[in-house]
């Protein structure tokens, strides 16, 4: 089953990739900041009717050497067929794109970071034919981010380091930190972040501390149960069923052009105004979804499907 927190581990890797420092720097790689980095498609499936999918692949082009594939997977508890589908993900995007790959899977406990890394091997007696060895971004390489001005410098890496961390002992403290940190956001960036953190707490002890700590507003992931959407997109109306529809939309509208910002997508006065004079929830929740991978903000308007980024 895929989580909100799996969802967000991977995820945060599209938007914000200098989160894969810890993993070029062990690697000795350049860092993001001087690589250019594209999402593919996760569909690593076949013609025939057997469905697999990457959580996500991103393509590296370093400014020195040759370029390759990053396949991230998050990964909560160990799983007795993971290894096998690993195996599959590499050796299928390796063939597909002619690149390299770089198996990356983020965990949030040790026991399960130990597994993940492997080796996953296929072998007859002692020939073995295919290795696969995943790097694990987890609590043992992931730092705790215990310093208010590296969030108020490094967001996207200090939310990923809470949710790696929100199974251990420190993780109160570590979110009492982050709230800190994040006021000395202006207003639409600690919605931002907020909301990035508390849906991929969704399913760990510490997300109601987290909830307790977060006074900001807006939502970035509507219809999970948020704080800012319980407090704002329901509330709106004081209960008026027709003030509720209008806050929902005002509330989804705002989200969209959220993502659209964060991902540097150009927004013309024309669309902004499509986008915040629209009052139909279905048109808007689909906007929302076209825009987590549009590549223009007329993609959110397109009448057939709109091709992954």
């Amino acid at each position: 089953m895929v989580t909100s927190t799996h969802e967000t581990s991977h995820r945060i890797f599209q938007d914000h990739p200098e989160v894969l420092t810890p993993a070029f720097e062990a690697l000795g790689l350049p860092p993001p900041a001087k690589a250019i980095i594209e999402a593919l498609t996760p569909d690593a499936t076949e013609i025939k009717p057997l469905e697999r999918r990457v959580d996500t692949v991103l393509k590296v082009e370093p400014s020195e050497g040759d370029g390759f594939l990053i396949a991230i997977e998050a990964q909560t508890t160990r799983s007795r067929d993971e290894g096998a589908s690993w195996s599959y993900y590499v050796a299928h995007l390796h063939a597909k794109f002619r690149l390299p790959v770089l198996l990356v899977v983020v965990c949030r406990n040790r026991p399960t970071a130990s597994w993940a890394a492997g080796p996953f091997e296929c072998r007859v007696g002692t020939w073995r034919t295919q290795s696969t060895r995943p790097f694990v971004l987890g609590p043992d390489n992931v730092a705790e981010i215990t310093d208010e001005s590296i969030v108020a410098r490094e967001p996207a890496m200090a939310t990923l380091s809470a949710i790696v961390h929100s199974e251990s002992e420190n993780a109160p403290a570590i979110l009492d930190m982050l709230a800190r940190g994040m006021r000395s956001f202006d207003k639409a960036t600690a919605k931002y972040w907020c909301e990035w953190l508390e849906v991929g707490l969704e399913d760990t002890p510490v997300r109601e501390t987290w909830r307790e700590l977060e006074k900001m507003v807006a939502t970035y992931f509507p219809g999970r149960g948020t704080l800012f959407e319980e407090t704002y997109l329901e509330g709106k109306a004081e209960g008026k069923a027709e003030g509720k529809v209008e806050g929902k939309a005002e509330g989804k509208a705002e989200s969209i052009l959220s993502v659209l910002e964060k991902r540097g997508i150009d927004i013309s006065e024309a669309t902004r105004s499509r986008i915040t004079s629209c009052s139909d929830l279905d048109t808007l929740t689909l906007w929302f979804d076209r825009s987590l991978t549009a590549t223009s903000a007329e993609n959110l308007f397109a009448t057939g499907p709109v091709a992954p980024a």
